[in-house]
């Protein structure tokens, strides 16, 4: 019977907080990017949102080398030099991709882009079959710049 007369007693509730005044400012909630170990941000959902991370790929570079030779002979040298820089990525010791990526570079008017590909090339084949005209040319790049 004492059990029934707990349950029959009203309930005490706590009053509901009372309005925020008309001239005071909100109060300022947690930022949930905030860093301090209560939220943790979600996994990322879209995975091309994802830095991509390279690594020693010589199949993906070659993958990338043929196509950036399809887009350079359909004449679309931003996409081929692209393709190419992909290429340098996945294997940076692919000579033929710098050497190329300067090619396209050249092709857009991206002489800063066209040197440091070319350079490299030189670097990794001193004494390549097409050394002796990167040379050529960027010495034609040098003279045009001053």
């Amino acid at each position: 019977m004492a059990g029934l007369a707990c349950a029959a007693a009203p309930q005490q509730q706590a009053p509901p907080p009372a309005p925020p005044k008309s001239g005071d400012p909100a109060p300022a909630a947690a930022a949930p990017d905030a860093d301090d170990g209560k939220y943790q941000l979600p996994p990322e959902e879209d995975e091309s949102a994802k830095p991509k991370v390279y690594g020693f790929n010589p199949i993906l570079a070659r993958r990338d080398m043929t196509v950036g030779t399809f887009y350079f002979k359909k004449g679309k040298f931003k996409a081929a030099a692209d393709r190419f820089d992909e290429a340098t990525k996945w294997n940076p010791g692919l000579a033929e991709a710098y050497l190329r990526l300067g090619e396209s570079a050249e092709k857009l008017g991206d002489n800063e882009t066209m040197r440091k590909a070319w350079n490299r090339y030189l670097e990794l084949e001193p004494n390549g079959k097409e050394a002796g005209s990167v040379k050529k040319k960027l010495a034609q790049a040098s003279g045009n710049k001053s």
